[in-house]
């Protein structure tokens, strides 16, 4: 391609900005980002000292320590799969955009449609996401202050304390794409170096271990639910709900060097070294259970902490100082997880701004000339994300019930585009592509998350109640409802409606370029 490309109204243009400018857009965030920096990103997402930690009570609840053990590296294969789908979409597609610009591309028929209603799960999840993960991280930090300085959590503390953690990751993000990518490759090694430093305290200061058969065999269940298979299936959400946000590496794409061949990477080995980390984490931590029986589990599932991995800590170290640090290198963890989230869903939100999605858009969809951030969107997320957490201060099933969407809404948004690559014969791979396993891991992908969305809406504890009830296919039919009345409001006039938004849904790269 050559240097000299142009894309509207701007100066000659690199490769990668040519490539954008023949998929309808041109070059306005800074392009800044290595690739690992990109991988960084999603990596701190998914982020397995958050992930594995807050969700560990999940699977310790449903199934115990086999479904911890086996579930995580069985539900990290078939992510693989949706991962490595995503990612050959997302080389020939490596737009700010992502999921909902594939979708509008990949469809033979309404390709507005289909990039509308992905957009909207897509754009809807992240800013529950990025709520759900600063609210945890506010959540771990108010245990950690309680267990070193004796600060008593309320839900009004808590809720301040997360309103101060976004603003700072709004402000963070606000700065510049340089310091994001800095903090980035600061995170992915906090996460490496802590998962070692975790896993090296649970092996070496114990004075006893579970024997591995132990560790992958005993089973638990707290449920209420009789029926073992089921009971097993509830226990791999904990994975599932970990496995999220490696879409954050399609939404950094426009800033990042070498895109098509970078951000397809950064999907597919975030989640691939997370399965790796988060399994020797998750192993070591359950093989650091000091007892064992069905008393003990339960005792795990109500400890003060409210979290089962730092009562874990506790007893098998005994030595409160350093179950105190490993509790803080949590907490690290948990800060850059929330920094990205904000990256990836303010990108996200910038790309569906610039197509006249969102109310407001022209607004959104601006870039700071001097940062090269849509500083805008970014603080767009930060007050939707604070809105979304408000019912946490009143009542905490309702928090749930809000924030249920965030997975089950991204999954929907994932997959879509998948479903709709292996519609389209036509396709044509970009630079990093899957060859002849294409079909065969994409509709695994597929057939993978049309099972776990059954799996996300099914009643995990017996009996159901109000405070047991699982509110995710409510939520999810709130954002469907929603998309659709947006749509008909202003979405079917606006939204990619001009002539050249338009014809970049249907006209090849190719074609761009020559005209």
């Amino acid at each position: 391609m050559s240097d000299t490309t142009k894309a509207p109204d701007s100066h000659p243009i690199d490769d990668d900005a040519a490539a954008l400018a023949a998929l309808g857009y041109k070059q306005e965030l800074h392009r800044g980002m290595s690739g690992f920096s990109n991988f960084a990103v999603s990596f701190s997402i998914i982020s397995i000292l958050a992930g594995c930690i807050t969700s560990y009570a999940i699977a310790l609840n449903s199934g115990g320590p086999s479904a911890i053990t086996i579930g995580w590296p069985v539900v990290g294969v078939f992510v693989l799969m949706v991962a490595l789908a995503m990612a050959e979409v997302c080389s020939k597609y490596p737009t700010a955009g992502g999921l909902y610009f594939w979708a509008g591309r990949l469809a033979k028929r309404n390709k507005r449609q289909w990039a509308w209603s992905v957009g909207w799960f897509n754009f809807l999840g992240e800013v529950a996401v990025t709520a759900a993960i600063d609210f945890g991280a506010a959540t771990t930090m108010m245990a950690f202050a309680n267990l070193v300085w004796g600060v008593e959590p309320t839900k009004a503390s808590t809720f301040g304390l997360f309103v101060v953690l976004i603003v700072i990751h709004g402000l963070l993000n606000t700065f510049g794409v340089n310091i994001v990518s800095l903090l980035s490759n600061v995170s992915a090694w906090w996460h490496i170096v802590g998962v070692l430093i975790i896993v090296g305290a649970l092996w070496i200061m114990p004075t006893q271990h579970q024997d591995v058969g132990w560790t992958f065999t005993h089973w638990y269940n707290g449920t209420g639910w009789s029926f073992g298979p089921y009971v097993f299936l509830m226990g791999l959400l904990m994975a599932q709900y970990t496995y999220t946000g490696y879409d954050a590496s399609a939404h950094v794409a426009e800033e990042t060097k070498n895109a098509s061949i970078a951000a397809p990477k950064g999907i597919v080995m975030s989640v691939v070294i997370s399965i790796i980390g988060g399994w020797i984490l998750l192993f070591s931590i359950t093989a650091a259970i000091q007892d064992g029986s069905d008393k003990g589990i339960a005792g795990l599932l109500s400890s003060g902490t409210g979290l089962p991995p730092a009562q874990i800590f506790l007893d098998a170290l005994n030595n409160p100082v350093m179950a105190k640090f490993l509790l803080f290198i949590v907490c690290g963890a948990q800060f850059f997880c929330g920094m990205a989230s904000v990256t990836a869903n303010s990108r996200m939100s910038y790309a569906f701004s610039r197509d006249n999605a969102i109310p407001g858009s022209r607004l959104w969809a601006k870039v700071n000339a001097r940062t090269g951030t849509p500083t805008n969107s970014i603080w767009l997320c930060v007050v939707l994300s604070i809105i979304l957490t408000t019912p946490a201060l009143f009542n905490n099933t309702a928090y749930l019930a809000v924030t249920s969407v965030a997975v089950i809404g991204l999954y929907i948004a994932y997959v879509t585009p998948v479903f709709l690559r292996r519609l389209d014969k036509g396709f044509v791979a970009g630079p990093w592509h899957l060859g002849k396993w294409s079909a065969v891991v994409g509709w695994i992908a597929v057939v993978w998350v049309i099972f776990i969305i059954i799996l996300f809406v099914l009643p995990p504890v017996n009996p159901i109640t109000i405070d047991t009830f699982n509110y995710a296919p409510i939520a999810v039919a709130v954002v469907a409802v929603l998309a659709i009345v947006l749509w008909y409001a202003y979405g079917k006039r606006d939204f990619m409606a001009s002539t050249a938004e338009a014809e970049h849904l249907t006209m090849s790269p190719d074609k761009l370029l020559e005209e």
